[in-house]
């Protein structure tokens, strides 16, 4: 794939990850939602790699930016665990059955462990309280990105050659 596809790929998808994250809002409980733009994100990782990572990294900004209100710093750097470590894993495994294992774990460390413990060193949250909302955020995150890998099989974002 040449480097202008890949980059308008890249746009295409941060778009459309800034679109389900910042206006497609399902919530939960409290000021958790299910991020829509997970789905997009599983995708891109699963087809383009490590620089799916990109997606969810720059999208997760953006969205954050329209939404208004401060600015937390917790989010990219999870989203920046997860997608090196499923840039990395996913393209190179075929079981899906793997493919979901990784991506719950990936999730569960980038967001009920990275942003817990970075949410309670900058702003003195409890721990327990911050473990117990981001461990749901991670619960509903992880299944939307787990819908975008199984989605994959049905819509390739690259050329097969």
């Amino acid at each position: 794939m040449k480097k202008n596809q890949k980059t308008a790929l890249l746009g295409i998808g941060i778009a459309l990850y800034v679109v389900l994250s910042a206006f497609v809002v399902i919530p939960i409980i409290n000021r958790i939602k299910l991020d829509l733009g997970y789905i997009v994100f599983g995708l891109y990782l699963n087809s383009l790699g490590i620089q799916g990572t990109l997606v969810g990294v720059i999208g997760c900004v953006i969205a954050e930016l329209l939404k208004g209100g401060s600015f937390r710093i917790a989010w990219p750097i999870g989203q920046a665990f997860i997608g090196i470590s499923l840039g990395y894993l996913l393209p190179r495994t075929e079981k899906i059955w793997l493919k979901i294992i990784y991506t719950v774990i990936s999730v569960f460390i980038g967001i009920s462990l990275i942003k817990t413990v970075i949410e309670v060193a900058m702003y003195q949250f409890p721990f327990s309280l911050k473990f117990a909302s981001n461990t749901v955020a991670f619960a509903v995150d992880s299944i939307a990105m787990v819908i975008g890998i199984i989605l994959n099989k049905k819509i390739h974002i690259t050329k097969q050659t």
